[in-house]
């Protein structure tokens, strides 16, 4: 992937230096890998750990002040100037994707943590990786996690790292159509197996966007993709599908537990959204299957 001669966000925020907060609920891509750790450990369920980290159906945790005000990454920081380039190019997209039809787009801010930041959603831990927060509307993100996407989940590769700030922002741009909120309505008046449901539908809807975006951004911002990018973000994707995951922490796999979707339906609504790069094709609820 190269991105040279790229704009950089004025939206990116470090706090590396800083931390501390309580309690509740992040959208993640990242919490994965805590709960997989911990399905082989303990032998528990990961998606149950993942609920629990996410405090879903949980009573609401005691919130704390935000710390201290993060600034602007340094200039010799490349990956920091990297992560700043790829959001500038998802805000170029939506704000055209919004604007063609007749709605204005919010910018979302990103902020650089190390080991634990306070947010709008409450404590925000680098073991939970990258998500979105509604609250606030921002993403957070250690960076520590690419370096756990290349040696525990098997994809490597700058497009992997970009898929997954794509895949944020896709959450993002649900919360502003007002899908989240409906989608989090939906789930608390349902059953377990319907809320489980709902959520899968939500993840593959922002592998969808994070499609769109790649496909978008690439042939209207002039970056260009390298031989084997588009596999490295279809593998990232496929690592944390729900299917994958409980393969490896127990050997068995149990669709209706899904909260994220399987490998193959990531995969395949990535593809979905990089195909065209149409938001019209994302509509993962009105879908009859996935």
């Amino acid at each position: 992937m190269k991105m040279d001669g790229q704009d950089d966000s004025s939206n990116v925020e470090d706090a590396r230096s800083g931390g501390g907060g309580f309690g509740g609920r992040h959208i993640g891509i990242g919490a994965v890998v805590i709960a997989l750790v911990g399905g082989m450990v303990f032998g528990v369920n990961p998606l149950t750990i993942l609920e629990l980290l996410s405090g879903a159906g949980g009573a609401p945790q005691a919130q704390m002040a935000p710390a201290a005000p993060a600034g602007r990454p340094p200039a010799g920081d490349p990956q920091a100037r990297f992560v700043s380039q790829v959001l500038r190019s998802t805000e170029v997209v939506w704000a055209d994707v919004f604007a063609q039809a007749g709605k204005t787009y919010r910018d979302p801010k990103l902020t650089l943590f190390r080991g634990s930041y306070a947010t709008g959603c409450g404590q925000g831990e680098s073991a939970m990786g990258p998500f979105y927060c509604p609250a606030d509307q921002h993403v957070y993100l250690d960076m520590g996690f690419f370096d756990t996407m290349r040696s525990q989940l098997g994809a490597p590769g700058q497009f992997a790292q970009a898929y997954v700030i794509g895949h944020e922002v896709g959450h993002h741009v649900q919360n502003l159509l007002g899908l989240t909120e409906k989608v989090d309505a939906l789930r608390r008046r349902g059953t377990e197996a319907q809320a489980n449901a709902m959520s899968v539908r939500l993840e593959l809807q922002a592998d969808c966007f994070a499609g769109v975006w790649a496909n978008r951004s690439q042939q209207e911002q002039g970056w260009r993709l390298e031989p084997g990018d588009i596999e490295t973000a279809l593998n990232a994707a496929a690592q944390i599908g729900d299917d994958t995951l409980q393969r490896k922490s127990r050997s068995q796999v149990v669709p209706e537990s899904f909260t994220h979707g399987s490998s193959a339906q990531r995969v395949a609504w990535f593809k979905r959204g990089f195909g065209g790069g149409d938001i019209n094709r994302c509509d993962a609820f009105a879908a009859g299957t996935l």
